[in-house]
This record gives structure tokens, sequence and C-alpha cells, in this order.
């Protein structure tokens, strides 16, 4: 302490009482402006020089929280032994006993005491000699002890002891203002503090009522959060039950390096947000901890230079649906009152996912519903709505017989035949006898779709997965999802979409198109073709594997002309059928009629004899029915030219009532009526016999 110079002040030194307490008077008004406790410790080193005369001099401060003596060396500014904020037990330093007694603690030379023998130690180490330790206490409250040090041997009498008392009060109301100014200052960080969080509360519950899009949601809890707490990454995870797996469904992270993305699949385990997730509790990660986890996401997340992490479990009606996490590039940057106030926002985000998910299966059953309503309100307006299979022969009860079987199956089944056959009567026969006849049977004509919209037909689509696509669609697989799908002409399926539908025959799942997100589904296959599959294959126009899959069972429907058994039921059926739809009294088929219908050799097959049915019983006047015999070949003429001369008949006759009415189609005097049928079934005609107006018509 040699080295500390002298600061006396000879006048004070020997002046009276009175001019003592006047410069202590002005010391302690300057002291007392201070507010910063630090800035009022250098204030009184320097101030209290001049009252007062020593080398050393510190301030220890009682902690009430912990109870224990906290160190403050105003002078010299390096300590030995001791650094500033040192702390101590109130029981063992002279400091403590004078904070619990109030009495003064006197040394007036070390050398000449030896009952403290740290304590001596200490001083000597700082060349002290003498001591004064006086409590600084105020009316309110006992703050702590301020101890004064000379370099010398000196005795205290009572009057500078005295003295001494009074520049400890007031030192102690100038700590006092001060440490009740630092109070006063942190109640009001906390307030402050408090209000923002409040605030970010209130601003997650408003999104949570207002966004029920889950990536708006994040960016705006993002956001809020970011004004109270610091971090770059925050991201929200679902869990997956189908795959026990979690899926990042939304990110925000503009610094990332792009390795962590949206639709990321993270496994649970060997992960941090699966480990969160399992516990359900919050996980609170600094770079180390880290280093322990080993799954793929994350060591994303060290390559993206993430350093600490906090996971929130969501969790609702003890249901645990993913995880709300957040995280920094800086080390350490999450406190317990960040999770605290994380628990409170992530219970809102569990309530806002859980609502978000609810509106999204509601939305995806409106929209299936719509589906179906649109399907089949189609299926009610389609001319192969027939009640029931007709015949009694013995080929069409052989394939019955086959029907009875594979129906209560899950199999999938082919059926061939020439065209006009009745494959989806028969489709429909399957389905209807099958435990899934109470869900839908869904149709789909893959030669009737173009070739560029059959995916999304059959898988459905997102919204902007191509031009056009200005909304979400669900395909006709997800549609049928529980029944059965009947897939006709399937021989028409272009190739590079052969391998998506072998994978939903072998795997029961795929994907929208523009969607990652993979749809499981659980339907019967019903398939139908007229054209040769195994030639197909041998030309690889057609899978091999596909093919194979779907003839898991073949069912072969013989042509009409193998089943003349059954003609004459299919004519009075299609007769009674027609002739009840325009209301007209047909009682009777002529014998010869019947024969000559038996005997033809039908190319058509049963759509065209019902066709031929049905312009009989329009041209029949009477209660006999009519059939333009005279169109029909004998049955060893060729057969596609007894189906051109049938065509022609009807075309003939559609133009001939078109040409009649002034080609109006609609209303009660149109070439419709006049023929007895809607007008969309005879604008369907005509698109199918190329009946068109010219000019001149």
């Amino acid at each position: 302490m040699n080295d500390v110079p002298m600061r006396d002040n000879p006048e004070l030194a020997g002046a009276s009482p009175e001019a003592q307490h006047r410069a202590l008077l002005e010391v302690a008004e300057a002291i007392a402006q201070h507010r910063d406790l630090g800035e009022l410790f250098r204030d009184l080193a320097e101030r209290l020089h001049r009252v007062v005369k020593f080398e050393y001099l510190n301030l220890v401060l009682h902690d009430p929280v912990r109870n224990v003596m906290r160190l403050h060396i105003l002078e010299p500014a390096t300590f030995r032994k001791y650094g500033p904020g040192s702390e101590f037990p109130v029981g063992e330093t002279p400091s403590g006993w004078v904070w619990e007694t109030q009495q003064p603690f006197i040394l007036d030379d070390i050398e000449k005491d030896t009952h403290i023998p740290a304590l001596l130690q200490t001083l000597r180490e700082n060349a002290v000699r003498s001591v004064c330790s006086l409590a600084l206490t105020t009316a309110q409250r006992r703050l702590g002890v301020m101890s004064f040090g000379r370099s010398t041997p000196h005795t205290h009498t009572e009057a500078e002891i005295a003295f001494l008392q009074q520049v400890a009060r007031q030192v102690a109301l100038a700590v006092d203002n001060a440490l009740n100014f630092e109070s006063a200052q942190a109640y009001q960080r906390q307030l402050a503090r408090e209000r923002d969080r409040l605030r970010v509360l209130l601003e997650v519950n408003n999104a949570v009522v207002s966004k029920l899009d889950l990536h708006a949601l994040l960016n705006a809890i993002s956001a809020s959060l970011r004004r109270v707490i610091h971090h770059e990454y925050t991201s929200l995870a679902l869990y997956e039950p189908a795959t026990n797996q979690m899926r990042v469904l939304a990110l925000d992270f503009p610094q990332g390096k792009g390795l962590m993305r949206e639709d990321l699949i993270v496994r649970l385990d060997g992960s941090m947000t699966g480990k969160a997730f399992r516990a359900r509790q919050p996980l609170v990660l600094d770079r180390a901890a880290m280093e322990e986890f080993d799954s793929p996401s994350s060591q994303m997340m060290r390559a993206e230079g993430v350093r600490s992490l906090v996971c929130m479990p969501l969790i609702t009606h003890d249901r645990a649906l993913g995880t709300l996490s957040l995280a920094s590039m800086r080390d350490a940057a999450f406190q317990q009152d960040d999770v605290d106030l994380l628990v409170q926002v992530a219970g809102q985000v569990a309530i806002a996912v859980e609502n978000a998910l609810a509106f999204q299966e509601i939305a995806v059953l409106k929209n299936k519903l719509a589906q179906e309503k649109l399907y089949l309100e189609d299926e009610i307006r389609t001319e192969m709505n027939f009640d029931e299979i007709v015949g009694e022969g013995s080929s069409l009860r052989a394939v019955l017989k086959h029907v009875e079987t594979v129906a209560p199956t899950d199999s999938t089944v082919l059926i061939t035949g020439e065209t006009g056959t009745g494959k989806e009567l028969i489709a429909r026969a399957i389905h209807n006898l099958s435990p899934r006849r109470e869900r839908t049977f869904v149709k789909v004509n893959c030669a009737a779709i173009p070739t560029g919209l059959l995916e999304s037909e059959l898988f459905g689509h997102e919204r902007g997965a191509f031009t056009g696509a200005i909304g979400q669609r669900i395909g006709r697989f997800e549609l049928a999802n529980g029944g059965t799908i009947f897939l006709d002409e399937v021989g028409d399926i272009p190739l590079e979409l052969q391998p998506k539908l072998l994978r939903v025959l072998q795997e029961q799942e795929f994907e929208r198109l523009g969607s990652t997100q993979t749809i499981r589904v659980d339907i019967r296959l019903v398939a139908a073709t007229n054209r040769d599959l195994t030639e197909m294959v041998a030309s690889r126009t057609f899978r091999s594997d596909l093919y194979y899959r779907l003839r898991v069972f073949p069912l072969v429907l013989p042509p009409l002309r193998e089943r003349q058994e059954d003609i004459p039921a299919l004519v009075r059926y299609f007769v009674e059928k027609h002739a009840r739809r325009m209301n007209r009294a047909v009682e009777t088929i002529p014998a010869e009629t019947l024969d000559l219908l038996v005997r033809y050799a039908w190319p058509g097959n049963i759509r065209e004899l019902e066709n031929l049915i049905e312009r009989a019983v329009i041209v029949s006047p009477g209660p006999v029915l009519r059939v333009p015999l005279g169109e029909l070949k004998n049955p060893s003429e060729s057969a596609g030219e007894d189906h051109v001369t049938l065509q022609a008949a009807e075309r003939d006759h559609i133009v001939k009532a078109l040409e009649a009415t002034g080609w109006v189609l609609a209303g009660p005097h149109g070439a419709a009526a006049r023929l007895g049928m809607k007008r969309t079934t005879l604008q369907s005609k005509m698109r199918k016999l190329g009946v068109a107006r010219t000019r001149h018509a």
C-alpha cells in the first residue's frame, strides 16, 4: 500500500467540528445525486478523501436473498486477494458481525491484535495497519458495512468514531437511494418484459383464431416471438401415425443454407424433436448437447450453424400432435423465462394445429362428398344404368358363378370381352355382392379421358401443380377409398402412367400431382378391356408386371352371338324399359322378328341390340313392335357391314327428325321430344353418329 499516496487535507484535519460537518454536507449533497451504484462507488472514493484520512476503503453490502456479505472495493483499484463481488457468509467476517450487531469494529494496530488471523493476514498483504468498520444503516433497513483503513497504526478516538459514523450515515443514504433506484429500474424492466410477453401471447392468440393455414400461422408466431426471444429458426413438425415419423410442415428460416426445408421427414429415434415429442417435455439444448443426436435432421441443424435449440411438444387433450422448435446461432440463447413463455405459446399453437387439421379433414371430406355427389349424379344420367343382369343361358350362368366366387374377396378382377358385352354391369355386380357394397363404386373410362389429364383424374392434384390447376382436386382412387374402382378400357392407360397404377395396386398408396405427401387408400380394383393385353405386352405397349397384377382373377364375357338363348329376354327387357320411358304402349313382339333377332350376329353385342330396340320403340306407333328388319343382314355376312348399316339407319332417322323440326332440339316441338328422348341424349347420339347441321340446312 506504500505506492498509494496519502490524500490528506490538512485544513480539514485540524478544522473545527463545524467545518468538518459543513464539508461533510457538501460531500453528501454531491453523492446523493447518483442513481447508478457503480458510479456512486467511484465518486465516493474521490469525495471521502475530503473529510476522512484513509488509504484503504471498501463497502460490503448484505444480499438479503442469499444472506451473504458481498464485497465492493473502492480503493485501491486492485486488491491482492479478494476481487469485487466476492461473497462471504454473514457469521464468518467482521463485516458480518458489524452488520448483525450494528456496532463498530476497530483495529488500532493489527500487529498487536491476533484474534482474527485470516483477516490480519489479508490486511498485511495490502499494507493496512489500522481499520475502522462501521454499519451502513438507514431508518428502513440495514445495508452493509463501510471500512476505512490506514497504512500506519492509529488510535481511533470516540470523537473520531462518532464523526465516521456520521459519514457512514450519509453514505448509507446515498447507497440506499442508488439501490432503490436500481430496484425501481429492475422492476420497470420486469414490467416491460412481462408486458411485451403478454402482448406476444395476445398476438399468438389472435393468430390462432384468425389463421387456419399453418404456414401463415407459423410466420405470424415467429415474427411476434422475435421481439422478446432472439432466434433465427422456427419450425412446426407434425407427427404422422401411418409412418411413425414427423414431417416439417412449416419452416421460417430466412438465414438458412437450405438444408432444413419444409416436408423434411424427421425420424423419432435419435432426433431432437423426436425426444421432445416422446417425452412430452420442453427440450433445451446447447451446442454440446446437440452433438449427442445422430439423426439426419440433427446433423442438418448442426450443419446450418445452429448452436442453441428449444423444442416444445404440442399437446392437446392428452394427444401429442407434433413440436414447435426455435433455434439460434448464438450459444445459450434460451433462458428459463423464455421456456416458460414458449410453454404458453405451445399450448395455443397446439389448439391451432388441432383446429387446422380438423378443418383440413372436414374440407377433404366435403370435397370428397362434393365429388361423390357429382359422380353419382353423372351415374344417374348414364345410359348404362341396368337394374339387373338379364339372361339365363349357360354361358352367362358360368360367368355369374365366377362373379359369386370372386365378389366376397378383395382380389383384382380383369374383365375381357368385345365392346358392348356388359363389362361394366358385371363390375357393378362384383361390387354389389362384395363387403364393400355400402361404399362408393367409382367408374373411370380410361379411353375417354385425354392422356395429359388421366393422371390428375386418377390420383388428383394440388393447387398450382400445372397450368390451370386453380384448386385442389381429389382423384378417383381417393374417392373410391373403402369401395371399388372400375377402370374401363384399362388397355388405354399410357405406358408412363402404368408404374404409378402398379404401385397403387401393390402398396395401396400414391401422391397427388404437385404433392410429396403419401396418401394411403383401401380400394378394390376391377378392370376391363376389349383389347388383347397379351399382344400389347408382347409389343411392349403394356407392362407385363401390371398385366399379371391385373389378371389375378380373369373373367371373359361371351359375345351376344354366343348367348342366343338370352336374346328374347333381352329384347323384352329393352322394349319394356324404353316404352316406359317414352310413355308408349308396346305389347307384342312378332315371332318372326324375334327369330331374326336371335339369328343375327350382333357385332355390336348388347349395346347394339338395345340401340336397335330403342329405335324400334320410337318408330312403333301402335302396340306391335316394328323393328326395321330390312336393315339386318344375313348372319353369314360381314358383321362389320351389319354394324354400319344399323348405325346409318339410326343416323338417317335422327336427321329426318331434325329436318322436320327445323333443327330445333329442345322444347315440346323439338326433335328430342319427337324422338322420345332427352335433349342431352339426342346431343350425345348426334356426336356419336357425326350428325351436324350443314350451312345450307
